[in-house]
């Protein structure tokens, strides 16, 4: 049985969003804050929105994406409406156009006015989703365009349902979900597969863990496979009320199926496998060239020997006695 335990740890930090980009994604989403509250305030629109960071960067899940652009999401919660009647609300579509006027201009292309938040693109970096909440009667409502209107929805419940997993299972779940979300952004070139949020409960409801971390995800992937074969049904873990993959097409569905599937026997191969490298190599397929590929162990060691003789043969020892001769 191989063990890519390392080559796992280095994949990790390959896709693991580092200090330095958390650190620019952080002053983008401020400088935006900043805007929509000067705006309302010049608008009289006062008490300025309270914001919250959501999704992956609040989770701190982010991993480094293929295609250079950062998703981040942060909540703009309007503080100036009625909190004990919906009355008096703006419709959805109004609170959008407050939001895309108080960004306007900030990036070279215009914010987009998406059915579930307003979308600013910092032209390939980075963008950040702004979706817009309001509280009544102690309920937090979400604006989404169209036939939902303003309706329930509460992300922060939802990140601290994923806070205390981590809590539950250790730092290894957040590692495995990385690796989720790297492998379904490195096979989406096959076709969109489901939201982080899917992977997310996906991954908790069916964490395994192991001293291992190739082997914590294989029998994870195993059962992620289990649960959505035949019927592919999430649920939001903060309301099962709400279905998750209801918006996903019978097509999508059936896609993450066969993706997830063959993602289950291939790691079930790797573990088997009598070869770290063809091992190495098997997950590599997975997960594209981020991950690396290990020697074997035996071709390690012979070059650990050859090093060592190597070594041994230009080595010269020194006397205790500078002044004698060897003998």
């Amino acid at each position: 049985m191989s063990d890519c335990h390392d080559q796992f740890s280095v994949f990790h930090g390959r896709i693991e969003l580092n200090d330095s980009r958390e650190t620019k994604l952080q002053r983008g989403r401020d400088a935006i804050r900043d805007l929509i509250k000067d705006d309302f305030r010049e608008k009289g629109r006062t008490p300025v929105p309270s914001f919250c960071s959501q999704g992956s960067f609040a989770m701190r899940t982010t991993v480094n994406p293929l295609d250079g652009e950062y998703d981040l999401d942060d909540g703009v919660y309007l503080e100036h409406i009625d909190k004990k009647s919906d009355e008096d609300w703006p419709t959805p579509e109004t609170v959008h156009s407050w939001i895309c006027d108080a960004v306007e201009g900030h990036t070279e292309q215009p914010p987009i006015d998406k059915r579930t938040c307003v979308r600013v693109v910092y032209a390939g970096q980075y963008h950040i989703d702004l979706p817009i909440y309001a509280d009544l009667n102690g309920k937090n409502m979400h604006a989404e365009k169209g036939e939902r209107g303003w309706h329930p929805s509460d992300p922060v419940e939802i990140t601290k349902w994923f806070q205390n997993a981590i809590k539950v299972h250790g730092e290894q779940l957040r590692r495995a979900l990385r690796c989720l979300k790297a492998w379904a952004d490195f096979n989406a070139k096959d076709g969109k597969l489901p939201s982080g949020l899917i992977l997310t409960v996906l991954a908790v409801q069916n964490f395994r863990a192991n001293d291992r971390d190739d082997l914590c995800f294989a029998n994870t992937a195993e059962a992620i496979r289990v649960s959505t074969t035949p019927v592919f049904r999430v649920f939001n873990p903060v309301d099962s009320a709400e279905e998750l993959t209801a918006r996903l097409d019978a097509d999508e569905k059936k896609r993450f199926q066969t993706a997830i599937a063959n993602l289950a026997d291939e790691g079930k191969k790797a573990i088997s496998s009598d070869s770290r490298s063809k091992a190495s190599k098997t997950w590599q397929r997975q997960f594209g060239d981020r991950f690396p590929v290990a020697e074997d162990e035996n071709e390690e060691e012979r070059q650990k020997k050859a090093d060592a003789d190597r070594l041994a043969s230009v080595y010269v020892p020194k006397s205790s006695k500078p002044w004698m001769p060897f003998a």
